[in-house]
């Protein structure tokens, strides 16, 4: 697997600044944010290292092959389905602007959320999903890009609730996604933290998905039990956990690593900070990635 970090942590940082931390620190590769140019709609969103609206193909191309580190995947995680319809349109036109930037990058892999309806049922939103996603997915398939969508409730804050802002939460959900959608170009940018909190197993999914997982995430969350116990699943989800560093929470990264090396993931591995213990000054975040990189070079030669 070649080891890398996303880039939302490094906000305030230029597209140089990270490419020449990520060189600097021995990271073969980062996951470059290319949200649009403005106000940030929420924490660790509104992040723009790559500017898919003015980009300079050769530049980029240039600077990171020099620097010996590659893009493992364009990253822009809005909600595509919305229920305000100016703002999914918005978002839709915007991820095909990073199809085409992947494409002409040779990246070839945008991440991003599905998006929800917070409003509607799941089956509600499945089929909303196939009438807004399979053209989008269609368009990166004519151009060789593949899509992976992370498994984030995005169900955090007061604002999300009750159902959260992202479809791609279960495997029973992965199923139908893949039915209705069944292009091999669509797939999974798996992150193990998100099933730790909701209580569900994050190894067995890794078998049964093995051709549609396309990229990975590294990052850990911790529950509280003494605050789950006071005020249960129902409550908004950071009432009792906590995004931490890999090693500080509750994934076991052994047998989480075992199983990529079972399947034959020798993809990319991203590194994704969320610890509020390393918030503080940009030296702090920088720490944080470089803390990370310690613990899991274990699985990594």
């Amino acid at each position: 697997m070649k080891l890398g970090f996303n880039s939302a942590i490094l906000d305030g940082c230029t597209f140089e600044e990270v490419i020449d931390f990520a060189s600097e620190n021995g990271f073969s590769c980062v996951e470059l944010c290319a949200w649009p140019r403005g106000k940030a709609v929420r924490k660790y969103a509104g992040v723009t290292h790559i500017d898919v609206d003015h980009l300079d193909v050769n530049y980029i191309k240039n600077y990171t092959e020099a620097k010996g580190v590659k893009i493992s995947a364009i990253a822009y995680y809005p909600n595509a389905l919305d229920e305000d319809k100016e703002k999914s349109e918005y978002y839709v036109a915007h991820i095909k602007k990073c199809i085409e930037a992947a494409k002409k990058l040779d990246i070839n892999l945008v991440n991003t959320f599905i998006g929800r309806n917070q409003k509607k049922t799941v089956e509600e939103n499945l089929t909303m999903m196939e009438t807004v996603w399979k053209p989008i997915v269609d368009f990166a398939e004519e151009l060789g890009v593949k899509i992976a969508i992370e498994n984030c409730p995005m169900l955090f804050t007061n604002d999300e609730w009750p159902g959260g802002q992202n479809l791609m939460t279960t495997p029973a959900i992965f199923r139908r996604a893949f039915e209705l959608i069944p292009n091999n170009n669509f797939g999974l940018n798996f992150d193990p933290s998100h099933f730790v909190w909701q209580q569900m197993d994050y190894i067995k999914p890794i078998y049964e998905f093995k051709e549609r997982i396309f990229h990975i995430h590294f990052k850990d969350i911790k529950v509280y039990k003494d605050r789950l116990d006071d005020v249960g699943i129902m409550a908004t989800p950071l009432e009792y956990i906590s995004p931490k560093l890999p090693g500080l929470g509750d994934v076991n990264w052994g047998k989480y690593v075992s199983a990529l090396t079972d399947i034959g993931y020798f993809g990319y591995a991203v590194i994704e900070v969320e610890d509020k213990a390393f918030e503080d000054s940009l030296k702090s975040r920088k720490d944080s990635i470089n803390l990370s990189k310690n613990y899991l070079s274990q699985y990594f030669a």
